[in-house]
């Protein structure tokens, strides 16, 4: 299939530029890809489409405040962002610079940190901090919260919070699991208590997973790798759903592909450890392990959206993201949400 299959005209006007005043006031569409059939509704009222017994995972990584700006030894401007701390002093990150530094290159960033670029691979530099703390501790101090490229402000202290899903906690990425952000104690809690089972895995989400593919035909597409993890708990509870009739459902894309991406190293089961998945979903793959995924709306030509449009069929989403964009939902990170129903 071509990139181009995956292209649609967003009015500018309809990306979110900040999220809703309370996490669970976003807006909802429902597509039931089986009977081809949506529904406007609201995400308050997503307990009305599960069951008790039905599990629900989520992804528990924590955004690092991966962007930092500084200056190159020759005095031009430049914007880094951290994709992978590799240990203590060096990381892997992409520079946006008026001219791309070479290796041996100096760095200073927060007018205090030297930093030397080691080597370039493709669109990613090996960084070395020369400094007493961390590059974790150094994040932490100095850092922005990595806000998207079509957010366009700067960020501010409440995306501190907002950017972060209520049950983050194992740091590591540079974007958010978005489907995520919807969710507060109360929602969790009737989830709870209607008899959903909560289960979580752990995908480090790098800043590849929302870029635009940008080859002709995406069987060209080289995704990037990111690394997931998956406990016993979750296992068991998927297995206990598979058993007594319950049902899957995703919070995100990451989760989908954490679970996916281990059936698929696994003959066809959800094993619990560690991994990393460059796993690229595209219509035409055959879902092993989720039947229903909650989701944000992806931006045009993205892996994202390939992803979805394998999960509810090509032509089903191009009718949900046309009603979308009739109906003035709102898109992307800080945007609405979808639940769409496995196709087949």
């Amino acid at each position: 299939m071509r990139t181009e299959d995956f292209n649609y005209d967003l009015p500018p006007g309809l990306i979110a530029q900040y999220p809703t005043r309370q996490r669970t006031h976003s807006r909802m569409l429902y597509l039931d890809s089986i009977c081809n059939r949506l529904c406007d509704t609201y995400f308050a009222n997503l307990t009305d489409y599960l069951c008790p017994g039905d599990v629900m995972v989520f992804n528990d990584t924590r955004v690092v405040k991966a962007r930092l700006f500084g200056r190159k030894d020759s005095g031009g401007k430049v914007e880094i962002m951290i994709e992978r701390v590799v240990d203590e002093q060096h990381a892997l990150a992409t520079i946006r610079a008026s001219h791309a530094p070479k290796p041996g290159g100096k760095l200073l960033v927060a007018d205090s940190i030297l930093v030397t670029v080691v080597e370039r691979q493709d669109d990613l530099y090996t960084l070395c901090f020369d400094h007493h703390q961390t590059v974790d501790a150094l994040l932490e101090c100095y850092g922005h919260i990595p806000l998207p490229p079509y957010i366009d402000r700067q960020d501010c202290a409440a995306d501190e919070t907002r950017y972060q899903t209520i049950y983050a906690r194992n740091s590591g990425s540079v974007a958010a699991p978005t489907a995520g952000l919807h969710f507060d104690d109360e929602m969790l809690a009737r989830l709870r208590e209607m008899g959903v089972v909560i289960a979580y895995v752990t995908l480090h989400v790098g800043a590849g997973t929302f870029q635009p593919v940008r080859v002709e035909h995406i069987t060209d597409h080289t995704m990037h790798s990111e690394r997931f993890s998956i406990p016993e708990e979750t296992v068991s509870a998927v297995v206990q759903a598979k058993s007594f009739g319950g049902r899957v459902l995703a919070v995100g894309t990451t989760s989908l592909r954490a679970l996916e991406a281990s059936a698929t190293l696994n003959d066809g089961q959800v094993v619990a450890g560690y991994g990393e998945t460059d796993i690229f979903i595209t219509p035409g793959y055959k879902f092993q392990v989720v039947e229903r995924l909650l989701t944000n709306f992806h931006l045009p030509r993205s892996t994202l959206l390939m992803l979805v449009s394998a999960f509810g069929g090509i032509n089903n989403i191009r009718t949900a993201y046309q009603h979308a964009i009739a109906k003035k939902y709102r898109f992307f990170s800080y945007g609405d949400a979808m639940l769409i129903e496995r196709n087949s």
